[in-house]
C-alpha cells in the first residue's frame, strides 16, 4: 500500500515529535536550565544529567534490541557509520558545538523545537546556526576538503 520510503518517513516524523516532546517536558528547550546545569561553580541544577541518563539508557536498549534482528524493520540494511578514527575536522567540530551549546545554551534540537513552539528569542540563535553552516560550506568549497 505505501511504499518502504513513506513508511520511513512517517516512522522519522513520529520519532522527532516523540523526541521533541521530550525535549519540551524535560525542559531541555529553556537555555536557562542548561547553563544552570554548566554553572557548577553556581546555582548548578543536575536536571540535564539525568535527562542525559535515561536518554542513554534507552539508547542502550534500543540499540540492544534493533541489532538482535537481522535487518531493519523498514530497510534492507543497517546503514551506519564506517568511519572510526578521531580526527581534527570531528574535535573541531566538537568543539565548535561545544562552545556554542555553553554560550547559548541550546544545541540544533531544543532549538528546532523552541522554534516550533513560538519562542521569539530563538531566531538570532537559528539564524546564526544556518549562517554557520553555509560559511562551512563555504570554506569546505575554497579548500577542497570533504
Amino acid at each position: 500500500m505505501f511504499s518502504d520510503n513513506i513508511k520511513q518517513s512517517f516512522v522519522a516524523l513520529i520519532a522527532g515529535l516523540i523526541f521533541g516532546l521530550g525535549l519540551i517536558v524535560s525542559e531541555m528547550v529553556n537555555p536557562a536550565k542548561i547553563l544552570a546545569f554548566l554553572d557548577v561553580a553556581g546555582d548548578w541544577d543536575p536536571s540535564l544529567a539525568f535527562v542525559m541518563g535515561g536518554a542513554l539508557i534507552t539508547a542502550g536498549i534500543g540499540y540492544k534490541l534493533i541489532f538482535s534482528r537481522s535487518r531493519p524493520v523498514l530497510s534492507s540494511d543497517f546503514l551506519l557509520p564506517v568511519k572510526k578514527e578521531i580526527d581534527g575536522k570531528l574535535v573541531m567540530g566538537a568543539a565548535l558545538f561545544g562552545i556554542g551549546w555553553g554560550i547559548t545554551g541550546l544545541c540544533p534540537g531544543p532549538a528546532l523545537t523552541s522554534f516550533l513552539i513560538g519562542s521569539t528569542e530563538i531566531f538570532v540563535f537559528l539564524f546564526a546556526m544556518v549562517f554557520g553552516v553555509f560559511c562551512f560550506k563555504a570554506v569546505r568549497k575554497i579548500t577542497n576538503t570533504s
